[in-house]
């Protein structure tokens, strides 16, 4: 694949660039804010699509073991982590399936964590649906994030928290969390009979020298408390395709969150999607190991160019996603100015920091699945516009 070819995307229905004007009330910037990358899927991907489309009859899907079982060796294979058949659900998106989570294993407002600075729809998902968030904040050295057990604890323990929401790989702080962190964390919800479900739409997006560590893949005694969502849409760059997976190893837990899916006749999913899931399964490796060398070497291109032109701005590579996390704090501390700056001034689309959290203000998280030549002109262009008379200091 040669990722450098550039894609119009302009006037394809497609958000992150058609909905500039709507979200930042001007469309002559260059958008790196959605997470979507800016790359053709897989040609295995798309040629099942075709085929499939070609066949000209598109009834009502029936998702069949046989759709899955890739899904399962892929897995077993990348990641060392055995997944039954009999835990999967499915589920047209991942914000979809733990707001499912929300109202399966919580009642209104009950108390739901999550970890800050976050993806803003983990915010919204629990105040949309009545319950009361909780937060407890990562902790942040250069640019490396860990966890607050001390306060993840007590936060649990004193506001009686029902239902904690992980986000591994984390959105927008790049971490792949250890084994040891993820048995830390839940042993203590084990402790206070705090459900757990992960968001591991990131599994697959992980940098050289990383490793990926699901919730599922901890101990027995976990079983019970925990649920996890995989797809394949940030993985091959189909997240129109709406398809994702919920997997749930306890009976009582899938039945409650099944019984809810059921009620809301939300668990089908899109023909293709289910098309593009298996093929992405089956045969999307080779693409994925090459896109995900050329998004590191966007990573790593962009840490240098930051150090050499612009060291006032912060930026440590992530251990996975293809998200960078920029710290502009030592420029810009206020949102507000920050955001003036970036879409104003320099003119490009990053997504700002504070909608991940009171933690993330002075931050901005930029995609790095783009063609080099878009991240470049980004990066320009931010570098160009940082005159120093001009900086706001506070």
């Amino acid at each position: 694949m040669n990722f450098d070819v550039l894609v119009d995307r302009k006037n394809t229905g497609c958000f992150k660039w058609d909905g500039l004007k709507v979200v930042y009330g001007r469309d002559d910037i260059l958008p790196l804010w959605v997470a979507d990358m800016d790359f053709k899927s897989s040609p295995k991907i798309i040629e099942a699509i075709i085929e499939r489309a070609n066949h000209g009859v598109f009834g009502y899907p029936f998702a069949s073991a046989e759709v899955f079982k890739p899904f399962i060796e892929w897995n077993n294979k990348r990641n060392n982590l055995y997944i039954d058949e009999e835990w999967i659900l499915t589920c047209p998106g991942i914000v979809t399936a733990f707001c499912l989570g929300i109202l399966a294993f919580t009642k209104e407002e009950e108390k739901v964590m999550i970890q800050t600075p976050v993806y803003p729809p983990f915010h919204s998902g629990v105040r949309d649906n009545n319950r009361v968030l909780i937060e407890n904040e990562l902790i942040e050295i250069d640019g490396y994030y860990t966890v607050d057990f001390e306060d993840f604890e007590k936060k649990i323990k004193n506001n009686h928290v029902k239902l904690f929401i992980l986000c591994n790989p984390h959105n927008p702080v790049g971490r792949a969390w250890s084994k040891e962190e993820l048995d830390k964390m839940a042993e203590i919800c084990l402790k206070y009979d705090v459900k757990i479900f992960s968001d591991e739409i990131h599994s697959d997006l992980i940098f050289r020298g990383n490793k990926f560590t699901s919730i599922l893949s901890l101990d027995e005694k976990y079983k019970g408390i925990i649920a996890a969502a995989m797809a394949p849409s940030k993985t091959f760059n189909i997240a129109g395709l709406f398809s994702s997976t919920v997997l749930i190893p306890d009976k009582d837990m899938k039945e409650k969150y099944k019984k809810l899916s059921d009620s809301l006749h939300i668990g089908s999913l899109n023909i293709f999607g289910l098309t593009a899931m298996e093929a992405a399964y089956k045969c999307g490796e080779e693409w994925l190991e090459e896109v995900l060398e050329y998004i590191e070497d966007n990573s790593d291109y962009m840490e240098s160019f930051i150090k050499e032109n612009m060291p006032e701005i912060k930026y440590r590579k992530p251990e996975a996603t293809y998200l960078g996390w920029l710290d502009f704090r030592a420029i810009f501390p206020k949102a507000e100015d920050l955001n003036d700056f970036l879409v104003n001034k320099a003119k490009v689309a990053l997504n700002s920091g504070i909608t991940f959290g009171k933690n993330g203000e002075g931050f901005a998280r930029i995609n790095l699945g783009c063609q080099k030549s878009i991240l470049t002109e980004a990066l320009n262009r931010i570098k160009n516009m940082l005159d120093p008379t001009k900086r706001k200091q506070d």
